[in-house]
């Protein structure tokens, strides 16, 4: 059975994303200092959007990202003005010009603000605006530092709406900062430099408070620290062997197709070190009760009557509760 292409709105409230993008070509164009300011052009744009980055990873020829997108609000003037400067942190002449003008019509009220206030607000709170926005600046600074033009991404962006309470967020977490893992690049993402988890151990504060709401997800906790939290994302990293460095190289594809075969079972640990499409493709991923409440939405919003239902994840580990909406007709393991 064809299953539809279901898309889900980014205008649910407070919601959770895991965001991905590929270089044209799955071209490897992204050498260290690239990664490095897509990074922190990251971090600028969320602060900017008001979305919070739980964690990321910047490969060399694509990235993902897993963000918290809050319900919408409205920033007073103050707040836009200091998010402005955060996007434009040495603004040109002109922008510079325009901001002071800006701000001196806020102050006094000028209804001739009212499209500046009305441009920024329509920036935030918004998933596909802040990819938007981060692609968009990446590729100027890309193609001005590197002579050349053209588009530096090869679509618009993939995303899968997650959960964000029980165990979705946590796994989903922990399957993109193992990415480097998966490549063969380091045997513990810590080590690699350009993933949420990396940064978090760090020191930085912004990637070690994203971890910490991963963790709080999973346990209910909302007050749970950095420090509780990450010997928690450790376990969920390495299980057992949490002490000491993991194998990096993943089972094969056969072998896992072996396992499913065989009604096997492995630890969730090893299964995140494969490529596995659901986390990527699924759509929606969280409970079944999550999931069908996603898909009565898309068939209220749409008035379409789709044939897909909540779909289990390949039966080779113990997932909890987890499902997705998007059924795959391609291998799950790639």
């Amino acid at each position: 059975m064809r299953n539809p292409r279901i898309k889900i709105a980014s205008h649910l409230g407070a919601a959770i994303y895991h965001c991905m993008s590929r270089t044209v070509n799955g071209e490897r164009c992204l050498d260290d200092p690239a990664r490095e300011v897509f990074r922190k052009q990251m971090w600028q744009i969320a602060e900017f959007c008001g979305v919070q980055v739980l964690t990321y990873a910047i490969m060399s020829n694509h990235f993902h990202v897993l963000v918290r997108v809050p319900k919408k609000c409205i920033p007073d003037d103050q707040e836009l003005l200091r998010r402005f400067y955060v996007l434009y942190p040495k603004p040109n002449a002109y922008q510079r010009f325009r901001i002071e003008v800006v701000a001196e019509q806020l102050k006094n009220g000028d209804p001739a603000a009212d499209s500046w206030r009305k441009q920024q607000l329509a920036l935030m709170g918004d998933v596909s605006q802040f990819m938007k926005l981060l692609k968009q600046r990446f590729a100027i600074w890309f193609n001005t530092n590197h002579k050349r033009f053209g588009p530096v991404w090869s679509d618009r962006f993939k995303s899968v709406l997650v959960e964000g309470r029980g165990n979705a967020t946590v796994t989903m977490s922990a399957y993109i900062d193992l990415n480097p893992v998966r490549a063969g690049l380091v045997d513990d993402p810590k080590d690699y430099r350009f993933c949420g988890y990396s940064e978090a151990v760090a020191g930085k504060k912004p990637a070690q408070a994203g971890i910490a709401a991963v963790i709080a997800t999973a346990s209910g906790n909302a007050g749970v620290n950095w420090r509780e939290a990450s010997a928690s994302y450790r376990m969920i990293l390495f299980g057992a062997g949490a002490a000491v460095r993991a194998n990096k190289a993943a089972i094969s594809s056969a072998a896992l197709a072996r396992v499913m075969e065989e009604k096997g079972a492995l630890p969730l640990h090893t299964v995140l070190r494969c490529r596995l499409r659901h986390f990527t493709c699924g759509a929606v991923l969280g409970s079944k009760a999550f999931v069908a409440a996603q898909l009565v939405n898309y068939r209220r919003r749409t008035g379409l009557r789709t044939r897909t239902r909540p779909r289990p994840l390949p039966n080779v580990t113990d997932w909890g509760d987890l499902t997705t909406l998007r059924g795959l007709r391609k291998k799950a393991f790639d």
